[in-house]
């Protein structure tokens, strides 16, 4: 199980770990809401530290721009190749074709401007708000995505791809051992909030199960790039829940 664990630190971040890969690469997906707990304390530590300095706007941009270092903006783009794809294509195999060329379109260019700045928004109002532990359960869910549409739906490529090692041989066992780490992890995180629980989880449902949907409907299952843009919407979808959240509850 360690080398799960190391193959699943290289896979989601930019640290280069000692160790040997896992020969079973479905099995990282059990390791990814620690990972994701992990990049997620990282980035609201970086928010806090400016925070302290009364700076939120430039607090909100590194809790963002640390998010992109972290990952090396692997998610990023794949947010970007699914836009040019599912927007750009008309038929799975083009959409595929497009998804996988390098150069980000028009779609894509216009998705991630988009993204960032809704991205800086909801860590401003949760900054502000001093609620930086919702920022680290934002990437904490944005993991938990990935490892439910990787276990519950069939990689699209015939040809084969990347992420595909690590959609083979997935299932519910994946989604139940990740779905108990992340619930052990949040409930500490959201200070036993039950509401606020609920509040985001619902969110990384709504984010995980839009982009699902549409990925079969299109693809007829998930790639690579899929799996990163679910991340990147959920992460998104949770940060503006929880400051919705904390605004109407009035805990803000």
């Amino acid at each position: 199980m360690l080398k799960s664990l190391i193959t699943a630190i290289r896979t989601l971040t930019l640290f280069s770990v000692p160790g040997r890969d896992t020969e079973s690469f479905s099995n990282t997906l059990f390791w990814f809401p620690v990972v994701g707990l992990f990049l997620g304390l990282l980035q609201a530590l970086f928010g806090y530290g400016a925070h302290l300095s009364g700076w939120n706007e430039l607090a909100a941009a590194l809790v963002v721009l640390g998010g992109v270092v972290l990952t090396r903006g692997m998610h990023l783009d794949g947010l970007a190749d699914l836009c040019d794809g599912f927007w750009g294509g008309r038929t799975k195999e083009s959409i595929l074709r497009i998804m996988k060329d390098p150069n980000v379109g028009s779609f894509g260019a216009i998705a991630l401007s988009m993204h960032l700045l809704l991205k800086w928004i909801a860590v401003l109002k949760l900054v502000e708000l001093g609620a930086f532990t919702f920022i680290a359960a934002g990437v904490l869910l944005a993991r938990l995505t990935q490892v439910v549409l990787a276990s519950a739906l069939p990689y699209a490529r015939r040809e084969g791809g990347t992420a595909q090692a690590f959609v083979t041989g997935a299932g519910w066992m994946h989604i139940s051992v990740a779905s108990l780490f992340t619930l052990l992890f949040l409930f500490p995180l959201l200070h036993q909030d039950l509401h606020a629980l609920l509040a985001l989880l619902a969110a990384s449902i709504a984010a995980g199960g839009m982009t699902g949907l549409l990925s079969y409907k299109k693809i007829e299952g998930v790639t690579g790039d899929v799996l990163g843009a679910a991340s990147e919407l959920t992460e998104v979808f949770v940060w503006i829940s929880g400051a919705l959240y904390l605004l109407l509850s009035g805990n803000g």
